[in-house]
């Protein structure tokens, strides 16, 4: 092979690898953009479900999946018409429930509906057998305001505009008392520290109605999501600055790749 075979080698190779790194640096950019979107989204969400608490609901935001060491829920409600698990979703596009089905644009988002079911029936597993058939699931979109739909699984659809007033429609089914208890139950099983120190499922225990919370997330919840929404902001600027430095250190890559490594050892 010749001189000028091994320079157009080494050409092609480069430009494979250039296109290799183009396509990193595209993935990190749409990886960023996702999370900014899903933070801005769950921010609206917890607003609007703050609107809940002078209704007698207590709100615990960012709390662990029982059962599954590395994943949260978003939202939980508790109050007089249950408990509810939210899942807040930012989607973009046309979304509606039509014939019982969730649907994004032509695609079923049956993954999402079975995924708030499982979110629900974690949930219920850490109530006391009375409580459980209380627990139910909503799916929050903070893109779609106006939607409410419940699909043949009895999952409730509600937009961030509409979200609140689906809930206080819920008849009343727990008492003030009940509320309480549950909330401080809730609070202490769906943190990870006490879930790490008691996984199995404990009988409530009813608290007074004048109980405060037990944890700084009780409080935070009790005050409207604030502490957990600054939180969340935390983590999303902390996904953002994590994104740039990648977009930075690919752009750097894609430069060496195409003005210097031609060119190396010649």
């Amino acid at each position: 092979m010749g001189a000028g075979d091994g320079a157009a080698e080494q050409s092609r190779l480069a430009a494979e690898r250039v296109q290799r790194l183009k396509r990193q640096l595209d993935q990190a950019e749409r990886a960023t953009k996702s999370w900014d979107a899903g933070a801005v989204g769950e921010r609206l969400v917890t607003d609007r479900l703050s609107r809940l608490i002078p209704h007698g609901w207590y709100l615990l935001n960012d709390v662990h999946w029982p059962g599954r060491p590395k994943a949260n829920l978003d939202h939980v409600l508790v109050g007089p018409g249950g408990v509810v698990v939210v899942d807040a979703k930012n989607w973009t596009g046309e979304v509606r429930v039509s014939g019982g089905v969730l649907w994004q644009g032509r695609f079923a988002r049956t993954q999402s509906v079975d995924g708030a079911l499982a979110q629900c029936a974690a949930v219920a597993s850490v109530l006391a057998p009375p409580h459980r058939r209380f627990v139910r699931p909503l799916i929050c979109l903070a893109g779609q305001p106006d939607l409410f739909g419940i699909t043949n699984s009895d999952v409730a659809v509600a937009g961030a505009d509409r979200v609140v007033a689906a809930v206080l429609a819920l008849p009343p089914v727990l008492n003030q008392q009940t509320v309480v208890g549950l909330y401080a139950h809730l609070g202490e099983q769906l943190t990870p520290e006490s879930a790490a120190r008691s996984p199995a499922v404990n009988s409530l225990t009813v608290k007074s109605p004048n109980a405060k919370p037990l944890t700084s997330k009780l409080a935070a919840g009790q005050a409207g999501g604030v502490g957990s929404g600054r939180a969340r902001k935390s983590s999303a600027q902390h996904h953002a600055a994590g994104g740039l430095t990648r977009l930075m250190f690919l752009a750097a890559f894609v430069v060496f790749a195409v003005y210097v490594l031609p060119y190396w050892g010649r």
